[in-house]
């Protein structure tokens, strides 16, 4: 049984303009102790799907549709009340930018200690102790508990955060752009130190990125989004190999060989649609390559090949 289920997942902005379809339809499983992730450009769902994930969506933000199981349980219905015992305790998120995420006017161990306290029954001196343990848990100095943010480097301040979210040994993390912001030598380090904890914590996790090496090193399954829906999922070494949607073939192709092989890049011509009105077919088809008529006027159907699922008129 997956640990999360996300079945037919719809969540739309309201605005004067119309519904923004922000999340269109989304589907797939992420078992236990797997890490997924999930890639397309700027704006196409990916965050908002995970800050759903979490129920942290805000209005004019709403869930119009779908499931979301988490441990056998469907979150969606959820009180308020019921979410704030899960988050934290059972599913935990480390947000891109650090620098905005992180109070700048608490120390490092209250912010990790505040986590604790609000989900177990121990005392401020056992909560401490934790949360020296946790920073040296991430690599940084545990002695470093009454430091500030600000004191603290761009890379340092991320393993703060994941110690934050990790302080109740949650069983499922959300990664939202972890790497964003870092050099590539504090990305490397970054992403070492979540392969170690997966593997040390039994963590299932979700990983959202626009880079694609970043989810290459670190991912066993992915699926790319575009426009709010999942255009192809399946496991990461033939997605990157072999991508069969148009828009997946065309994002690796925009990107620097994982390989260190020379290639030519190739930019994706136009952008993303208006997701308040978006094409009534495929909303890739206006800059697709491969594009037919079907493609204007019926949206694709999932369907699987080379144990990939795929959603495009080219695999019908």
């Amino acid at each position: 049984m997956p640990l999360l289920e996300v079945e037919n997942l719809k969540l739309h902005f309201f605005t004067r303009q119309g519904a923004a379809k922000a999340v269109d339809g989304v589907s797939f499983n992420i078992e236990l102790n797997e890490t997924f992730g999930l890639i397309g450009e700027s704006g196409c769902g990916k965050t908002t799907t995970a800050l759903a994930i979490i129920r942290l969506i805000k209005p004019p933000g709403r869930i119009v549709n779908g499931s979301i199981y988490f441990d056998e349980r469907d979150i969606v219905p959820l009180s308020e009340e019921e979410m704030r015992l899960l988050r934290g305790k059972k599913i935990a998120i480390v947000r891109q930018e650090a620098q905005n995420a992180l109070n700048p006017v608490m120390n490092i161990g209250k912010q990790i200690i505040e986590a604790i306290l609000q989900h177990e029954d121990v005392s401020k001196e056992t909560a401490w102790a934790r949360a020296r343990n946790q920073l040296d848990l991430v690599g940084i100095n545990g002695n470093r508990v009454k430091s500030y943010p600000h004191e603290f480097s761009g890379g340092m301040k991320q393993r703060a955060m994941v110690a934050i979210a990790t302080a109740c040994n949650p069983k499922f993390l959300i990664l939202d752009e972890p790497t964003t912001g870092l050099d590539v030598i504090v990305q490397r380090q970054l992403l070492e130190l979540i392969n170690s904890l997966k593997q040390e914590l039994n963590l299932t996790a979700i990983l959202i990125s626009h880079d694609l090496s970043v989810v290459a090193e670190t991912c066993d399954k992915v699926a790319v989004m575009y426009a709010g829906k999942i255009v192809e999922q399946g496991d990461t070494v033939s997605m990157y190999q072999k991508p069969q949607h148009p828009y997946s073939q065309a994002l690796i192709g925009a990107f620097p060989s994982l390989k260190g092989e020379k290639k030519k890049l190739k930019s994706i011509p136009g952008a993303p649609p208006r997701l308040i009105l978006p094409p009534q077919g495929c909303r890739f088809e206006p800059r697709c390559d491969y594009a037919m008529e079907v493609c204007k006027s019926e949206d694709p159907v999932a369907r699987e090949k080379d144990n990939h699922v795929v959603a495009c008129h080219l695999i019908d």
